[in-house]
């Protein structure tokens, strides 16, 4: 049994999963966060990152200095009842670099600070692939909407617009014209503040667009060595299309269907982003887009995937990258169990419009198949609207034991859901 120290936690997905993992694994965590009222589900009731915890600490998680001497004062306690401090975790992005300074404060296993600093900074990841030499795609940094014109202006259009510091492809935007981007601008940079009252920089970072099908490529760091675990095909639902005005990935595929060409030009491209950036331990979820001059980085996330990515390697590959995000978190070498299947996809369903969902058809059909491994469907009732990776509505998650269907089964199953929208009703 292992003692962790959890800082902060995502709401939903991995946040919702890795508390029953730790318990069910025999460990023991310490949720330390700065308001234990976020944490609440819909209905009211404890979240599971506060109900599994073996001790809420409350402390303002925002500030180094304070987080890390309450770590400290939680390390100092071992007793007969309580082992001291063997690891420290999260499973929000917000909280990575925080979670760099703890372990190198405490003395345990984790990636160097400012390398987290670095790796969750958009801007700061282009730099370093600069630095290192490492093939990337035209870009520009703008605090300023003069700069962000000028920029544009050198760049050329079509490009796409995004704050440097925010998830979850909030405020990302592709812009084809100098009107266009003075609405992404003004999105990227308005915000002073993320969701966890965190100051945001403010600088909206401009990259030439490029084309090419979007993989996702999750991997493992220990000792400066970097593992593949395998590459997801992403399905991106486009500005102006189904998905509103931002993109939103509607669908995953695991493992992507890819040449072993493809394949190792893709691994070796990540695998050299993450030694540009400094990585040398960690797990990692990258996004990459197979373009006619080679991959290219489209975000670097110092983390497991989401949408649940992580659900769809663990089926196929038996390599829980939540399980190896805590064997990280405590210095051992991760280790496989078993995989139940030859392909996996989850395929989300999106908002039609901004409104209030009225009706759902067809979805009483997913819980009868056996195809179906989960799903979710959105409540009548429930104010919905396009955006972000955010604001999905729901999924339909599909295994194939045998074959490579899963994805065609998926889109299938989710394209007979009818969520039905009142336009507009109580949108604000």
């Amino acid at each position: 049994m292992a003692n962790l120290l959890m800082i902060e936690s995502w709401l939903q997905s991995t946040g919702l999963m890795l508390p029953p993992l730790l318990r069910d694994a025999g460990h023991e965590y310490v949720l330390i966060t700065r308001d234990p009222d976020l944490y609440r589900l819909p209905d009211g009731t404890p979240h599971p990152v506060l109900a599994l915890a073996a001790e809420v600490v409350v402390a303002e998680t925002n500030d180094d200095a304070v987080l890390l001497a309450a770590a400290r004062e939680v390390s100092a306690r071992e007793s007969a009842a309580r082992r001291p401090v063997d690891g420290v975790l999260t499973t929000c992005d917000y909280y990575l670099p925080a979670v760099a300074h703890v372990a190198e404060g405490l003395g345990l296993p984790g990636a160097p600070a400012d390398v987290l600093r670095t790796a969750t900074r958009k801007h700061l990841v282009r730099h370093a692939l600069a630095a290192g030499g490492v093939p990337d795609v035209p870009f520009a940094v703008a605090a300023t909407w003069d700069q962000a014109r000028k920029e544009a202006a050198s760049l050329g259009y079509p490009l796409v617009v995004k704050p440097v510091d925010m998830n979850s492809g909030t405020a990302v935007r592709k812009v084809v014209d100098e009107a266009g981007l003075a609405v992404a601008f003004a999105e990227a940079t308005g915000p002073e503040r993320n969701t966890r009252d965190q100051p945001l920089e403010r600088l909206a970072l401009l990259e030439r667009v490029v084309e090419g099908p979007e993989y996702s490529v999750e991997s493992v760091t220990r000792d400066g060595v970097t593992r593949v675990l395998g590459i997801t095909a992403k399905s991106v639902a486009e500005p102006g299309v189904e998905a509103g005005s931002g993109f939103v990935e509607s669908g995953h595929l695991f493992p992507a269907p890819l040449t072993p060409e493809e394949r190792e030009a893709i691994e070796a491209h990540v695998v050299a982003v993450l030694a540009a950036v400094g990585l040398t331990h960690g797990i990692s979820h990258t996004e990459v887009r197979l373009t006619a001059a080679g991959p290219r980085l489209i975000e670097l996330n110092p983390r497991q995937g989401g949408g649940y990515i992580f659900e769809l390697v663990r089926l196929v590959t038996g390599f829980n990258p939540l399980r190896v995000l805590v064997d990280l978190a405590l210095g051992r070498e991760p280790v496989p169990g078993p995989s139940v299947a030859t392909s996996a996809a989850v395929t989300f369903l999106l908002a039609p419009a901004g409104g209030v969902v009225r009706e759902v058809r067809g979805a009483e059909r997913l819980a009868d198949d056996g195809r179906v491994l989960g799903h979710e469907t959105p409540s009548p009732g429930r104010v919905v609207r396009p955006g972000d990776n955010n604001e999905r509505i729901g999924h339909v998650l599909v295994v194939d034991a045998t074959g490579h269907a899963a994805k065609d089964w998926a889109d299938e199953l989710a394209a007979g859901v009818e969520v039905r929208v009142e336009a507009g009703a109580l949108v604000r």
